[in-house]
């Protein structure tokens, strides 16, 4: 499983991107495989407002429908509408056509409280024991 160095992870398994003044955010590859096929993502409406831990999104897979949280405060400046289409995307690149939203957050210090990669990948690798 790849894990990408310049994300980091809630224990929810949505990853953040710090990209200049906005984060991206998606889902990582460890909740993609456990979801299954991904069939249908709702995305929220552009100038959405947040707050870390609301849910602004939900992945509906042939497993199950999961809520997708946000990871830090902010406002969604964009939405992945590829996603519309094309909802296996997140199947098939999590991390990288398979992203969700952009955030403008109001205080992008909150990434530092999110897990780094290594601790991520020490935390998937516990629930799969």
């Amino acid at each position: 499983m790849s894990i990408p160095s310049d994300c980091r992870f809630t224990e929810e398994h949505e990853w953040a991107k710090l990209d200049g003044d906005t984060v991206k955010i998606g889902i990582s590859h460890y909740a993609q495989q456990e979801l299954g096929d991904v069939v249908f993502v709702e995305l929220p409406e552009v100038g959405r407002t947040v707050s870390k831990g609301e849910s602004f999104s939900n992945v509906e897979s042939v497993k199950a429908v999961s809520d997708i949280y946000s990871p830090i405060d902010g406002t969604i400046t964009a939405v992945n509408d590829t996603l519309e289409a094309k909802p296996e995307a997140i199947n098939e690149s999590p991390h990288e056509e398979g992203w969700l939203v952009v955030i403008t957050p109001n205080d992008s210090s909150q990434l530092e409280a999110l897990l780094a990669a290594d601790a991520y990948e020490a935390y998937v690798a516990e629930l799969s024991k």
